[in-house]
């Protein structure tokens, strides 16, 4: 088969035309025909060699872990799941550690251990490919009508798992459901950040029910900006407002969901996180130089202010249906502006656009079959 392929040794990165063609081989394995592949900053990263793991015996990695793909064929257990199904495959797989309690619970996203393998990132062959072969565990199905959106499951579970932790955290005092317009209090997001992972939680945001706030650094007009409009929330650029002006222009902030991987701007905006508020780490930083933050305002909001931080990574089942379900909700508000998400599909051949080069738009993604 085809597949696109990372050779950390010799740091090459090329469709290869001999990667070999899965088989069913336990009664509960589905295989799947690849449709689209989602690209992201993950893959980039990898195609700068920073990291990804060939599996053992591999000299090359096969890329790709936000998918979309069809049913072709199911072992003899497998009863949830058909041909011509539209699928979602689960990231993550679970160490092999008895002690490791998450990974033994199906909560890979949470594993002790760090042992874990992930497709097209750590160990194991991605999704970049013509052919696909796991547990029917690991597979999600999504109806028909996502089949030209539903490559945004992946990415979109980086806010659901965000917000259940959310819901989980807030349980601590009296908060009240964002949804509920009966609450005389007003719940207000911002969204650091303007890419998918920004946009998408955004989209989220807005369906739970919070004011949203999208700050970022492109000044309006840009299309960011009109997809953030349309969909009900409010788009400010860090241009025009700096953080003080951004913090008085919204109120008290209850929630940041950080979506850039920028550290210092990501801890800048820590220090007007309201009272009662929670911060959401979701980006990855490179290696930099040191930068210089007020620990001692950070520390005094902390404490004072009954603010909370974490960061999120990966996901579980519950996010995955979440997001499928919401990608529902996304396309029934806004069906526009949710298909304007994805901005270009490229065939595999042209994938050096996407992991190398500096494709235009929101997100784009790899088209492997029709």
């Amino acid at each position: 088969m085809k597949a696109v392929a990372v050779f950390p040794k010799s740091r090459e990165v090329k469709v290869i035309a001999d990667h070999p063609e899965p088989e069913i081989s336990k009664p509960n394995e589905v295989k799947v025909r690849m449709l689209e592949v989602g690209v992201c900053g993950t893959d980039k990263e990898i195609c700068r060699f920073d990291y990804g793991t060939p599996p053992s015996g591999s000299d090359y990695l096969a890329l790709g872990h936000e998918s979309l793909g069809e049913v072709v064929e199911v072992g003899a257990e497998v009863s949830d799941l058909k041909k011509g199904d539209l699928v979602v495959t689960m990231v993550r797989r679970p160490c092999e550690h008895a002690e490791c309690f998450a990974c033994r619970n199906g909560r890979q996203d949470f594993c002790y251990t760090g042992d874990f393998k992930e497709r097209g990132i750590k160990e194991l062959h991605g999704f970049m490919t013509e052919l696909v072969v796991d547990e029917d565990r690991y597979f999600f199905k999504a109806s028909p009508e996502l089949r030209d959106v539903a490559v945004l499951t992946e990415p979109l579970t980086i806010a659901e798992k965000a917000l259940n932790e959310v819901a989980q955290i807030q349980k601590r005092l009296p908060w009240g459901e964002p949804s509920d317009q009966s609450d005389a209090y007003i719940h207000k997001a911002v969204v650091l950040g303007a890419g998918p992972v920004g946009l998408l939680g955004a989209f989220a945001l807005v369906v739970a029910g919070f004011k949203t706030f999208v700050y970022s650094r492109d000044p309006k007009p840009n299309p960011s900006a009109d997809l953030v409009e349309k969909i009900g929330a409010s788009y400010i650029s860090s241009t025009d407002h700096d953080l003080a002006q951004m913090a008085e222009e919204i109120g008290n902030i209850d929630l940041v969901y950080e979506a850039t991987g920028a550290s210092k701007f990501a801890f800048d905006t820590l220090e007007v996180l309201g009272t009662n508020g929670i911060f959401i780490f979701t980006g990855v930083p490179g290696r930099k130089a040191p930068v210089e933050i007020d620990t001692d305002l950070i520390m005094r909001n902390l404490v004072l202010k009954n603010q909370v931080v974490f960061g999120s990574v990966n996901a579980g089942r519950d996010a995955y249906l979440r997001a499928i379900s919401d990608l529902e909700k996304f396309k029934a508000r806004w069906p526009n502006e949710t298909r304007a998400l994805i901005t270009g599909r490229y065939a595999m051949e042209d994938f050096s656009k996407l992991v190398i080069g500096t494709a235009p738009g929101i997100k784009n993604v790899i088209k492997i079959s029709e």
